[in-house]
């Protein structure tokens, strides 16, 4: 193992909004980086009944769901729909047909895909502006 394989596949997103959700997740999210990712969002459904979620997918390389406990992966369903108003994804793939199979329904939130070309476009529709990285 390098120093580089330790390094967190889910980066924040610094946002002029406090109610939007912003991530990076880079190249392949091992179950401790998802286990992550639902803590980091359970902690803004605790300052945000309704939140908005921007995720840009860089170098995505899959995810290790048979390692994350089903404990963790039904509550953040259930809390997603909860919390979520607006999702958008931004680069490849295009997971949200992926992400709509996870809810036994259509989720009650809207869900976009936007190439990377038009990443601008998923941060007008979400009403918002990168500021930085945390």
């Amino acid at each position: 193992m390098n120093f580089l394989d330790a390094v967190p596949a889910v980066r924040r997103i610094d946002t002029d909004r406090d109610d939007l959700f912003a991530v990076d997740i880079v190249g392949h999210v091992a179950a401790a980086d998802a286990e992550n990712l639902f803590g980091l969002l359970e902690a803004a459904y605790a300052l945000h009944p309704r939140l908005d979620v921007l995720v840009r997918l860089i170098d995505h390389d899959g995810v290790d769901w048979s390692h994350v406990s089903d404990e963790t992966a039904r509550q953040g369903t259930a809390h997603a729909l909860e919390h979520i108003r607006r999702c958008a994804a931004v680069g490849d793939p295009d997971w949200i047909p992926y992400a709509q199979g996870f809810f036994a329904t259509p989720p009650p939130f809207e869900l976009r895909h936007f190439d990377w070309e038009d990443e601008a476009a998923a941060w007008r529709w979400l009403g918002a502006r990168p500021t930085g990285r945390s």
